[in-house]
C-alpha cells in the first residue's frame, strides 16, 4: 500500500473517503449490460460469516476499476473455514452478488454461509448431501451461498436472476441461494 510520508494516510483510506461521500450521489442501477446492472459507479460488498463472526463491508470497484486491497480481503473473507484454505474469487461471481444486492435494496449484509471450498471439504459435503456437486464451482473460487434475513429465498433468486450473469440456485429447505459465475442457468425450488 502507498502511504503518504507527511500524513499517513493510504491510497486505500484516499479511495475509502472518496467512496463514501460519493457512495450517496451514485446511481442505484447503472445502465450497464448483464451481470454489471444494478452495480453503479461504486460497487460495495457486505457481508457476515457465522461460521467465523467476522464482517465484511467494502468497497471493491470504484469508476471503472478494482481495488486490488478490496478484493484480497473477500478472498480472505470466502476462505474454507473449514481448512483456512484460499482461492481467489472470480470478481464476476463478486460482481453478481454486488448487483443482487443492490437490485434488492437490502441495507443488511449477506449471510455467506460457503465461498470456497476446498476438495476435501467439498467430498465430505458430498457424503453427507446430494445437493453438493462433484465439481462445484465453489472449488475453483467462482460461487458462494448466501441469505438475508430481511429477503425471502425467492426474492434473492430473482434478484440473482436478473442480473443475467452466471448460475442460480434456490434452495428454499435450507434458506439460502447459490450464486456463480458459470454458464447462465437456473435450478431450484
Amino acid at each position: 500500500m502507498t502511504e503518504f510520508s507527511s500524513t499517513g494516510i493510504s491510497r486505500r483510506g484516499i479511495l475509502t473517503a472518496f467512496a463514501a461521500t460519493a457512495l450517496t450521489a451514485a446511481p442505484t442501477f447503472s445502465l450497464a449490460a448483464g451481470f454489471l446492472r444494478g452495480a453503479g459507479d461504486i460497487r460495495r460488498l457486505r457481508m457476515v460469516s457465522p461460521r467465523t463472526g467476522e464482517r465484511l463491508d467494502t468497497i471493491y470497484w470504484i469508476e471503472g476499476e478494482y481495488i486490488r486491497e478490496a478484493l484480497n480481503e473477500i478472498t480472505l473473507f470466502m476462505r474454507d473455514w473449514r481448512t483456512n484454505d484460499i482461492k481467489v474469487i472470480d470478481t464476476r461471481t463478486i460482481d453478481i452478488m454486488a448487483a443482487s444486492h443492490n437490485l434488492l435494496d437490502a441495507s443488511e449484509p449477506y449471510t455467506l454461509l460457503s465461498g470456497y471450498r476446498s476438495p476435501k471439504t467439498n467430498a465430505m459435503l458430498r457424503s453427507r448431501s446430494r445437493g453438493v456437486a462433484k465439481n462445484s464451482r465453489h472449488l475453483i473460487g467462482e460461487a458462494a451461498d448466501l441469505r438475508l434475513g430481511s429477503r425471502s429465498v425467492s426474492q434473492i433468486y430473482r434478484a440473482g436472476v436478473a442480473c443475467g450473469g452466471g448460475g442460480v440456485g434456490k434452495y428454499s429447505g435450507s434458506n439460502f441461494v447459490h450464486m456463480d459465475c458459470g454458464p447462465v442457468r437456473t435450478w431450484g425450488r
